[in-house]
């Protein structure tokens, strides 16, 4: 994780699965904050995101600075969830008009997870 700066709204959620930083007090990840600010088809003012999810705007500025800095940690969250989707069958294309994950074994998830 990045440890190197200080971060006065940010901070980890040691219970949580994901590593990557979350706004203080709140079970808000940056990345969500970040992916609609830069969202293609309706990118969101950090002045907005602040309000739509009641954040003081440094926090909002903050979580996207955060997120531009390129953090390992939020890598290493989109590969996990990637590789679950991809061993429970949900990056299958036929998951859409079937949605059944397939059970992974407690060895399996242990490996995912780690």
């Amino acid at each position: 994780m990045s440890t190197s700066v200080t971060y006065r709204h940010l901070e980890a959620r040691p219970a949580s699965l994901y590593r990557q930083l979350f706004i203080k007090g709140t079970r808000i990840r940056a990345e969500l904050i970040y992916w609609a600010h830069i969202n293609a088809e309706e990118p969101r003012t950090a002045q907005e995101l602040a309000a739509d999810y009641d954040l003081p705007l440094d926090a909002v500025l903050e979580a996207i600075e955060y997120c531009k800095s390129n953090p390992p940690e939020i890598a290493a969250d989109i590969a996990r969830e990637e590789a679950i989707m991809a061993a429970t069958g949900q990056s299958d294309l036929d998951y859409k008009h079937h949605p059944h994950r397939k059970p992974l074994t407690p060895e399996e998830w242990a490996r995912l997870l780690s």
